[in-house]
Formats: C-alpha cells, sequence, structure tokens
C-alpha cells in the first residue's frame, strides 16, 4: 500500500511537473525528502523500543528483564566499545518520548544535512501520543545500538533511553525515585525534562531522587554523576533569556546560584545539585504551537510544529549527540563499555529489590512522621524522668506490686500527653504511632523493674547462697557416702562440691573487676535454675517430713493432741 501509494503521488506530481520548471524543483525536492522518509522508515522497522525494566504497578516494583537488556547490550559489533547514554526523565505528559523520536531521527541521518525529514512525515519510533494518561512504564532502550565515530578516531556505541514519567496517579514517590535514580546512574547525559520554568519542586525532587541514586552506589565518589541537562519545554520568555543553549546557560546560573541571603535550605538544595553532577546545562526550549497541544490526531508532521521549535530542535539534538559532543559513560573515573553496562544494571537493580535502602517518601507523610516521633518522644522523656523518682539509681527498693501501679499510672499519663500533642496525618495514621509508644513504654517498664530487683539484697545474694548450700549440701553428701562405703557416689559429690566452689569464685570475680559479664550472667542463669527447680522443691518437700514437725505449724496441732491424750491418761 506504501508503495502505490508513493507512485501515485509521483504521478500526479510529474502532471504538475509539466506546467512550470518551478514546479519540476519543487516536485524532485519532494521525491527526495519522499525516498530519505523511506529509509528512515526502513530504519526504524528494524530497530524497535525494548522494555527492559518492567513496572509491576500492583506490587510497586519493578524487574529488570535481562534477556532483552542482553540482546541489545551484547550485541557483537557493539558489546566491548564504550557506551554512550542518553536518558530524558521527567515528571509525565511533557513530552519525553516526542524528544526522544526526534533523537532517532537524527541517529538514523546524521551523515544527511536535513535529518529532521520530510514536512508531512510521521513521527516514529518510541511510542507516544497526546492526551492527559501515561504512556511510558518503567525504562525502555532503543533496541539498535548506534556507533559513532569520534573526531579522535575511536568507535563508541549510543543507547537511547526513555523512563517512566513521574508522579503519574499511579505511581509513589518510591517508584519516581527508583527510576530516576536508575536512569541518572546508568546514564553519561540525564535530560531532565521540565516545563516552562524551574520551580523550587523540581530542584527538591532531583534532590531527593539523585540522593536516592547515590545512596545505591558501592563507592561515593566526588561526583557520582555525569552530565545534566535542563530542558525547559514551552519557555515563554524569550525577552528575559533567549531559547537555546546560551539563554539556558545564564538562566540556570540565576536559577542555582547560592546566595548567603537564601534560607539554609535553598543553599543545601543547590550545593547538593552541584556536588551530585560532573557537568550541568540547560536548553530554553519553544512550544511547538497549538496544533501539537490540542489537536488529537496529530501525529508529529513537522507541518505542524511551528517552525522556532525546529529551529532550536535543530541545535539541541546535535548539541547532545553529535560526535564532538558525545559523553562515554564513567563509573569511579574508568569507562564503561557495553557489556560493562549490563553488569552495572543487574547490579543496581538487585540493591532497588532488596530492603537496605529506605524508602523516600512524600512531604507530607515525612512530615508527619517526624511530627508523630517528636511526640512519642516527647512521652517517653516523660515516662521515663517520672520512673527514675520512684525507682531510679539512688532510690531504694520498692515492692513489685507498687512499681507496677505507678507505671500504670504514669503509662496513662504519658499515652494522654502524646494525644495532646497536635499532630498531622490523622487518626489512623497517629495510632500507628501511639502503638509503638505503648510498646516502648512496657520495654521500659521492664528495665525498671530489673533495676529495682537488682537493688533487693536477698536478690542480689541469691546466687552466692545458692552455690554454698550446693557446696554445703555436696560436702554433707560426700561424708555419707563414704562412710557407707558408696566411693563412687562420693567422688562425684566431691567433683560437684569444686564445681560449685570454682563457680562461686569465679561469678565473685566478676562482681569485683567487671570483666567476663556473659560468664558471670550465665552463672546467675545457673543458680536461679538451681534455687527454683531443685532447692525450693527441696525445702518444699523437707517440711513435708515428720522429722521436721518441731519447725512447722502442721506438726503443733498434732503435739497438742498428744497431750490431750495424756491428760486422760
Amino acid at each position: 500500500m506504501a508503495e502505490e501509494s508513493r507512485l501515485k503521488h509521483r504521478n500526479h506530481s510529474q502532471k504538475n511537473c509539466k506546467t512550470s520548471i518551478f514546479d519540476e524543483g519543487l516536485c524532485r525536492a519532494e521525491q527526495r525528502c519522499e525516498d530519505q522518509a523511506e529509509l528512515l522508515e526502513e530504519a526504524l522497522c528494524v530497530g524497535r523500543p525494548v522494555q527492559i525494566v518492567v513496572a509491576h504497578e500492583e506490587d510497586h516494583d519493578f524487574e529488570l528483564d535481562e534477556a532483552a537488556l542482553e540482546s541489545i547490550l551484547l550485541q557483537e559489533h557493539v558489546r566491548d566499545l564504550n557506551v554512550v547514554v542518553v536518558s530524558v526523565a521527567g515528571a509525565f505528559r511533557k513530552g519525553k518520548s516526542f524528544l526522544l523520536d526526534f533523537m532517532l531521527r537524527y541517529m538514523y541521518n546524521q551523515t544527511s544535512g536535513s535529518w529532521m525529514g520530510g514536512r508531512e512525515e510521521p513521527l516514529t519510533g518510541f511510542t507516544w501520543r497526546g492526551g492527559c494518561e501515561r504512556e511510558t512504564t518503567g525504562i525502555l532502550a532503543w533496541s539498535e545500538v548506534f556507533v559513532v565515530d569520534k573526531p579522535d578516531g575511536s568507535k563508541v556505541a549510543v543507547l537511547l533511553l526513555d523512563t517512566q514519567g513521574a508522579f503519574d496517579s499511579q505511581s509513589t514517590i518510591k517508584d519516581c525515585a527508583t527510576l530516576f535514580a536508575l536512569s541518572t546512574m546508568t546514564s553519561s547525559v540525564q535530560v531532565y525534562n521540565l516545563s516552562q520554568n524551574v520551580q523550587e519542586d523540581d530542584l527538591q525532587h532531583l534532590q531527593l531522587f539523585t540522593e536516592y541514586g547515590r545512596l545505591a552506589m558501592e563507592e561515593i565518589y566526588e561526583k557520582p554523576f555525569q552530565s545534566l541537562m535542563f530542558l525547559i519545554r514551552d519557555w515563554s520568555y524569550p525577552y528575559e533569556h533567549p531559547y537555546g543553549l546560551e539563554g539556558g546557560r545564564s538562566f540556570l546560573e540565576k536559577r542555582l546560584q547560592v546566595k548567603q541571603t537564601q534560607h539554609e535550605e535553598l543553599q543545601n538544595v543547590r550545593k547538593h545539585i552541584h556536588s551530585c553532577f560532573s557537568s550541568i546545562g540547560c536548553f530554553l526550549l519553544p512550544h511547538p504551537g497549538l496544533k501539537v497541544a490540542t489537536n488529537p490526531h496529530f501525529d508529529g508532521r513537522l507541518g505542524d510544529i511551528d517552525d522556532e521549535f525546529q529551529k532550536q530542535l535543530v541545535c539541541l539534538v546535535p548539541a547532545l549527540l553529535s560526535a564532538e559532543n558525545l559523553v562515554e559513560k564513567e563509573i569511579g573515573g574508568a569507562m564503561v563499555t557495553c557489556r560493562d553496562l549490563l553488569h552495572y544494571f543487574k547490579a543496581y537493580m538487585k540493591i532497588y529489590q532488596g530492603e537496605d535502602l529506605p524508602h523516600p517518601k512524600s512531604m507530607l507523610q515525612a512530615t508527619a512522621e517526624a511530627n508523630n516521633l517528636a511526640a512519642v518522644a516527647g512521652a517517653k522523656d516523660l515516662y521515663n524522668k517520672s520512673m527514675e523518682q520512684v525507682c531510679g539509681g539512688d532510690k531504694p527498693y520498692i515492692a513489685p506490686a507498687e512499681l507496677e501501679r505507678r507505671h500504670s499510672n504514669l503509662r496513662q499519663v504519658s499515652v494522654c500527653q502524646f494525644r495532646s500533642v497536635k499532630k498531622m496525618g490523622g487518626d489512623e495514621f497517629c495510632r500507628r504511632y501511639q502503638d509503638q509508644l505503648e510498646a516502648e513504654l512496657d520495654l521500659a517498664f521492664s528495665n525498671f523493674t530489673k533495676h529495682n530487683e537488682g537493688k533487693n539484697l536477698f536478690s542480689a545474694a541469691r546466687t552466692p547462697a545458692t552455690l554454698l548450700l550446693l557446696v554445703l549440701f555436696m560436702y554433707l553428701a560426700s561424708l555419707l557416702t563414704g562412710f557407707l562405703g558408696v566411693s563412687a557416689v562420693a567422688t562425684l559429690c566431691n567433683l560437684l562440691m569444686g564445681v560449685a566452689l570454682t563457680a562461686l569464685c569465679l561469678w565473685a570475680y566478676t562482681k569485683y573487676s567487671g570483666e567476663f559479664r556473659q560468664l558471670g550472667s550465665a552463672i546467675d542463669t545457673v543458680a536461679e535454675t538451681l534455687w527454683e527447680q531443685v532447692l525450693l522443691k527441696l525445702f518444699e518437700m523437707a517440711r513435708s517430713r515428720v522429722w521436721l514437725g518441731g519447725l512447722l505449724p502442721a506438726p503443733r496441732a498434732r503435739l497438742a493432741s498428744n497431750n490431750n491424750v495424756k491428760k486422760k491418761n
């Protein structure tokens, strides 16, 4: 069908050529543009956008399609070449894929004087469309890696990446930060696509995303990322700063200038951006025209795009992709090949799929968390100070029942203080922090209980008393068994007596010197177990025997009854 349409167009043009020499020249020019368009269309049929980072919307997670990435980067003619990675990132529905398709035209027609294509040629390549809903998800790469000869004679491979737009209605802050950070870490040139102006929230988001990327890098270099290009779309103030690189340079210098009169927060944002990128540029691009913005059937034809936009586009794309302007990917001062880039992608994705990195949060969520954590800290501090007055370091031992009563009262007071503080986030959000406070108060009470028990003289003497009783019991048992001639049992009793004496000496040394505290704790644990499981049970059994009747209340009743019998006699 395309061939038939082309033939019809040729026949129609030939008829018109007979009318005048001018029409004949116009016909030939159109013919040349049409032939170039056909060549570009054939090339684009070979290349295609390939999803290399897949977005799982339900889980808000991302997965690297290793097979797809390998099919691109491990092609025999490019895998060992140094790679240039140009990525376009920014908010959704701002024309990133549209811009990348003009980059594709340039890469396929570098040798041609007119790489922009014919005026009636639809724009193809990365998928794009008009409207308010997002189109790109995850990260896409063009399947064909372009080989470019640099002026110094070396060959480099050029890879184009299209990134999912940030801040759409289906992505969390973590999703946006992950994709932006990943594209920045793997690209040599990151085009930060903005609309109309550079606002403060644009810089703050850039600070957040680049810091998230820097956290994931194993080693922090002085400048962890390479080239950043602010691309300001729909620039409406050419009378202040003209379109193009020069106007962008003067505009960005003013916008990123650090002044002593600025608030510290504003200074930190700008210092952070300067510390992250080895070079920062800016390009001011005009609006492409009303037909582009309002025509639902717009398909990228140059005839529908304003001339000023086309003029600036002719300057922008070569500034990024011409052989003399290409920026090769470096990590740690070493050039990265296509084969190396594959390994870096795998390593970075593994980091972002793990749980080692903190999760970025929205401004409201981060403020609400800080607000609630401050309220928790204040309530907990009130509880600790009040409990210190009850059973602190210099306070005497207090009965456990009384200590628990005081704890319940102070716990209620602390929770009431937490509730009385004005907090952001809503009741359900704050309830989680109240539960956290209550759990921390219970843990603190457990520590206070142990501290109070340490002041109990009998509790402190339990271990030596247990060991001494064990020594005495083993000594008596060894005498008795030795007298009865059971030498094996007597030897065992002497051995256990020696172990108990050794444990007692070691325990005393740990308490006196403060060394080998774990050993001392182990002896305390064993002694406590012996006391509760053995000695107490032996005492209870002994109390029930007749031969201890004189010490127990029960036998006294029996003696009284015997006296009555004697009186009767």
